[in-house]
């Protein structure tokens, strides 16, 4: 029996549950059976008097019974949204991982990347990492910035969504209506950190290339509702449907099985590069530009905060569809890359709770 706490973001976002999906896929390889998983919120902010994060109740719990724990994926260092109690990290006796944590900086009114107000201070970085037997950076700036401030144990692992076509036979079968042509995955543009007038523009942005996929033959457009704060805005759109879901096994399916999707969601994306599904991705923040960079795809990304014609870009890359075939092939090589270290970590993380494991009860039987 092993029992493995995870901490991860619980927050509105379906895209959180589709990280864990393929964090479960490198579990289950690593100590090749099923383990005892038991996921806690990173953060009490949004469930009160709940039991979050590594604060002294919970890093008391994993020490009476846990024999590991891993914090992530998400962007737990970018948003502060991971209680940690500094005076009590010291006393966690189990191995530790930090699993595809992302540190982004956000553009401000002059359009120049600045930190987030609420960014994880670099002494809860340094502690973290400083207590971590393993840790992996999502993509190249999170990875560049904590080796500035001193977090050298780290390796680049990437988002394990690129991996999920591997687990994709745990999908359920769609209906034939809810197959769409295109799902344009929006965010409401007021939970967007860009600068006002951006926020203003993304409305007339989605009509117009909505009006250009009319135009390309293109008549099942519907809007993808990642977190519940966005159907009021995709409401506003009254030609268009708009679908939400809680289940992410049904949102992955409907990306799976739709002709072309357009996303200013990075949760969307990953997952149609690894199912083959066509798509655009549209960028705001530097979590979601270096992540795109990281695997590969830095020139297919469009940032929307510098692009100087949004709608003129997307209808580049859509008359370009076709190449992104290729480019999955040349991005292989990165993958692998990847996937090994991802794979790598995992197995001595696993190596390490197992050994724990024994210990203890070693020394219980005694």
């Amino acid at each position: 029996m092993i029992n493995l706490f995870c901490i991860r973001p619980k927050g509105f976002n379906v895209g959180n549950d589709v990280i864990f999906m393929g964090l479960q896929h490198f579990i289950y390889d690593a100590f090749g059976e099923v383990v005892n998983l038991i996921t806690l919120p990173a953060t009490s902010r949004y469930e009160s008097q709940a039991k979050a994060g590594l604060t002294t109740k919970t890093i008391y719990e994993i020490n009476q019974y846990g024999h590991g724990v891993i914090i992530g994926g998400g962007n737990l260092y970018e948003n502060g949204e991971l209680d940690v109690n500094l005076d009590a990290l010291p006393t966690l006796e189990v191995p530790l991982m930090l699993f595809s944590l992302s540190r982004g900086r956000i553009y401000n009114r002059e359009n120049k990347l600045v930190d987030r107000t609420d960014a994880m201070p670099d002494r809860v970085l340094s502690a973290l990492h400083q207590k971590a037997s393993y840790s992996l950076a999502r993509d190249q700036a999170t990875l560049a910035y904590l080796q500035s401030i001193g977090c050298n144990k780290m390796q680049l692992g990437g988002c394990p969504t690129i991996f999920l076509d591997r687990s994709a036979m745990r999908l359920p079968m769609l209906a034939d209506r809810d197959h769409a042509e295109v799902l344009i995955s929006v965010r409401n543009p007021s939970l967007m950190s860009i600068p006002l007038p951006k926020q203003n523009q993304v409305f007339t942005d989605i009509l117009n290339i909505v009006q250009f996929l009319r135009d390309q033959g293109m008549a099942d457009i519907r809007l993808l509702c990642h977190d519940h704060r966005d159907i009021s805005y995709a409401a506003s759109f009254t030609e268009l449907d708009y679908v939400y879901t809680g289940d992410f096994y049904t949102y992955l399916a409907m990306l799976r099985a739709c002709s072309f999707s357009l996303s200013y969601r990075l949760h969307a994306t990953l997952p149609c590069l690894a199912y083959g599904t066509p798509v655009i991705n549209i960028s705001y923040d530097e979590r979601s530009i270096s992540l795109m960079d990281t695997i590969g795809y830095n020139d297919w990304n469009i940032n929307m905060v510098t692009s100087h014609n949004l709608v003129e870009d997307v209808k580049e890359r859509y008359l370009r569809l076709n190449e992104l075939k290729e480019m999955r092939t040349q991005t292989k090589t990165r993958w692998d890359f990847l996937y090994r270290n991802i794979q790598t970590t995992l197995h001595n993380f696993a190596s390490d709770v197992l050994r724990y494991r024994d210990q203890t009860e070693h020394g219980e039987k005694l």
